[in-house]
Protein backbone atom coordinates (compact mmCIF):
# COMPACT_ATOMS: atom_id res chain seq x y z
CA UNK A 1 0.00 0.00 0.00
CA UNK A 2 1.58 3.29 -0.99
CA UNK A 3 1.41 5.61 2.04
CA UNK A 4 -1.38 8.78 1.47
CA UNK A 5 0.39 12.71 1.32
CA UNK A 6 -1.91 13.14 4.55
CA UNK A 7 -0.12 10.67 6.57
CA UNK A 8 3.36 11.47 4.77
CA UNK A 9 2.71 15.11 6.26
CA UNK A 10 1.57 14.10 10.25
CA UNK A 11 4.66 11.85 10.32
CA UNK A 12 6.89 14.82 8.67
CA UNK A 13 5.22 16.73 12.01
CA UNK A 14 7.04 15.11 14.15
CA UNK A 15 4.29 13.71 16.07
CA UNK A 16 5.26 10.77 18.95
CA UNK A 17 5.05 7.24 17.39
CA UNK A 18 4.01 3.61 19.36
CA UNK A 19 5.40 0.90 17.90
CA UNK A 20 3.55 -2.23 19.28
CA UNK A 21 5.97 -5.94 18.14
CA UNK A 22 4.56 -8.65 19.98
CA UNK A 23 6.69 -10.31 22.79
CA UNK A 24 7.64 -14.08 22.52
CA UNK A 25 4.26 -14.83 24.34
CA UNK A 26 1.93 -12.79 22.35
CA UNK A 27 1.20 -9.53 25.19
CA UNK A 28 2.12 -6.60 23.33
CA UNK A 29 5.18 -4.53 23.46
CA UNK A 30 4.88 -1.20 23.21
CA UNK A 31 7.59 1.45 22.90
CA UNK A 32 7.99 5.60 21.64
CA UNK A 33 9.67 5.85 18.44
CA UNK A 34 10.61 8.37 16.17
CA UNK A 35 9.87 7.23 12.23
CA UNK A 36 10.45 8.44 8.91
CA UNK A 37 9.65 7.12 5.58
CA UNK A 38 11.69 5.86 2.87
CA UNK A 39 11.00 4.44 -0.44
CA UNK A 40 7.14 4.01 1.11
CA UNK A 41 7.95 2.54 4.05
CA UNK A 42 8.18 3.53 7.59
CA UNK A 43 11.40 3.61 9.34
CA UNK A 44 13.03 3.94 12.57
CA UNK A 45 16.38 3.30 14.17
CA UNK A 46 17.33 1.32 17.50
CA UNK A 47 21.43 1.45 18.62
CA UNK A 48 20.89 -1.50 20.84
CA UNK A 49 19.37 -4.55 19.92
CA UNK A 50 16.48 -4.16 21.85
CA UNK A 51 13.13 -6.08 22.83
CA UNK A 52 11.59 -4.59 19.70
CA UNK A 53 14.10 -5.40 17.42
CA UNK A 54 14.19 -8.82 18.69
CA UNK A 55 10.76 -9.08 18.24
CA UNK A 56 10.36 -8.02 15.13
CA UNK A 57 13.39 -10.75 13.86
CA UNK A 58 10.75 -13.35 15.72
CA UNK A 59 7.33 -11.92 14.58
CA UNK A 60 7.35 -9.02 11.71
CA UNK A 61 3.80 -8.37 12.55
CA UNK A 62 3.74 -4.69 14.11
CA UNK A 63 1.33 -1.67 14.73
CA UNK A 64 2.35 2.46 15.15
CA UNK A 65 0.28 4.66 15.99
CA UNK A 66 0.46 8.63 15.84
CA UNK A 67 -1.80 11.61 17.45
CA UNK A 68 -2.21 14.32 15.14
CA UNK A 69 -2.80 17.83 16.46
CA UNK A 70 -5.88 18.44 15.02
CA UNK A 71 -9.63 17.44 15.25
CA UNK A 72 -12.75 16.39 12.97
CA UNK A 73 -15.02 18.11 11.79
CA UNK A 74 -16.73 16.34 14.92
CA UNK A 75 -14.26 17.68 17.40
CA UNK A 76 -12.33 14.02 17.86
CA UNK A 77 -8.74 13.76 18.52
CA UNK A 78 -7.91 12.51 14.79
CA UNK A 79 -4.91 10.08 14.81
CA UNK A 80 -3.48 7.15 12.75
CA UNK A 81 -2.88 3.63 13.33
CA UNK A 82 -0.98 1.51 10.74
CA UNK A 83 -0.69 -1.98 10.62
CA UNK A 84 1.89 -3.74 8.41
CA UNK A 85 5.13 -6.23 8.22
CA UNK A 86 8.42 -5.43 9.73
CA UNK A 87 12.13 -6.34 9.13
CA UNK A 88 15.01 -5.56 10.60
CA UNK A 89 18.12 -4.53 8.46
CA UNK A 90 21.56 -3.81 10.32
CA UNK A 91 23.67 -0.66 10.52
CA UNK A 92 22.79 2.45 9.48
CA UNK A 93 20.81 4.21 12.67
CA UNK A 94 22.98 6.41 13.97
CA UNK A 95 22.58 8.32 10.27
CA UNK A 96 18.78 7.87 10.87
CA UNK A 97 18.82 8.58 14.04
CA UNK A 98 20.56 12.46 13.07
CA UNK A 99 18.21 12.97 10.43
CA UNK A 100 15.05 11.96 12.36
CA UNK A 101 16.76 14.06 15.57
CA UNK A 102 16.36 17.52 13.52
CA UNK A 103 12.81 16.58 13.19
CA UNK A 104 11.52 15.39 16.19
CA UNK A 105 14.69 17.95 18.44
CA UNK A 106 15.54 20.67 15.88
CA UNK A 107 17.57 21.80 13.87
CA UNK A 108 21.07 21.90 14.33
CA UNK A 109 21.53 18.52 17.19
CA UNK A 110 23.77 16.03 17.15
CA UNK A 111 21.95 12.70 17.77
CA UNK A 112 22.83 10.25 19.81
CA UNK A 113 25.03 12.90 21.45
CA UNK A 114 28.07 10.22 21.63
CA UNK A 115 30.94 9.84 19.67
CA UNK A 116 30.93 6.68 17.74
CA UNK A 117 27.75 4.68 17.62
CA UNK A 118 27.66 1.22 16.91
CA UNK A 119 26.16 0.95 13.79
CA UNK A 120 22.52 -0.44 15.22
CA UNK A 121 19.55 -1.79 13.51
CA UNK A 122 17.04 0.03 11.33
CA UNK A 123 13.51 -1.11 11.32
CA UNK A 124 11.62 -0.96 7.56
CA UNK A 125 8.04 -1.33 7.47
CA UNK A 126 5.49 -2.58 4.96
CA UNK A 127 2.28 -0.40 5.83
CA UNK A 128 -0.72 -2.72 4.51
CA UNK A 129 -3.47 -1.18 6.68
CA UNK A 130 -4.20 2.37 8.07
CA UNK A 131 -7.24 2.96 10.51
CA UNK A 132 -7.77 6.02 12.98
CA UNK A 133 -9.51 9.33 12.37
CA UNK A 134 -8.53 11.64 9.53
CA UNK A 135 -7.85 12.51 6.25
CA UNK A 136 -5.49 8.93 5.92
CA UNK A 137 -8.18 7.08 6.40
CA UNK A 138 -10.62 8.05 3.33
CA UNK A 139 -13.48 7.97 5.74
CA UNK A 140 -15.58 10.66 6.89
CA UNK A 141 -15.58 11.17 10.90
Amino acid sequence: MRISQSLKDLIASGCDAHLVTLNKDGSPHVTVVWIGIENDEIVCAHLPRNQKVRNIERDKRVAISLEARTKSPLGLTEYAVMYGEARITEGGAPELLQKLAEVYIGPGVKFPPIDNPPPGYITRIHVTRVEGVGPWTGKAV
